[in-house]
């Protein structure tokens, strides 16, 4: 496992697990999660709403597959050691039961989350 796919794993494990503390350790300050129905700015405001705002707590994510590309391009436009890591999975309920599938899209520097965009498909 590589050193950008270790916080991504861990963001899932720690979400699932309610540990919020251990979640907010993969996070960059300044943090940006862009979904379809919100985004939400900064480490603070993202694990506060993880923690308490979300609909559905007792939830499981399902990993399926995760893509990894180097986004160091050379030309300055992205920093040395930043990576995009692509995961592809799906949300399940309490009972197993599977919510919707999602391709979350994370920016790695330096081994914390800097950016994740998230798409979902709930058609079945």
């Amino acid at each position: 496992m590589t050193s950008a796919i270790r916080p991504v794993r861990g963001y899932y494990e720690a979400i699932d697990a309610g540990d919020y503390d251990r979640l907010a350790a993969f996070l960059d300050p300044e943090f940006v999660h862009d979904r379809p129905d919100r985004t939400l700015a900064g480490r603070d405001r993202f694990v506060a709403f993880m923690r308490d705002e979300r609909p559905m707590t007792d939830t499981e994510h399902v990993v399926d597959a995760i893509y990894e590309s180097d986004l160091s391009s050379g030309d300055g436009s992205e920093p040395a050691g930043s990576t995009g890591v692509a995961v592809q999975g799906r949300l399940l309920d309490a009972d197993g039961d599977e919510l919707f599938a999602f391709v979350d899209v994370f920016d790695v520097e330096d081994g914390r989350l800097t950016a994740l965009r998230t798409y979902v498909r709930t058609d079945g």
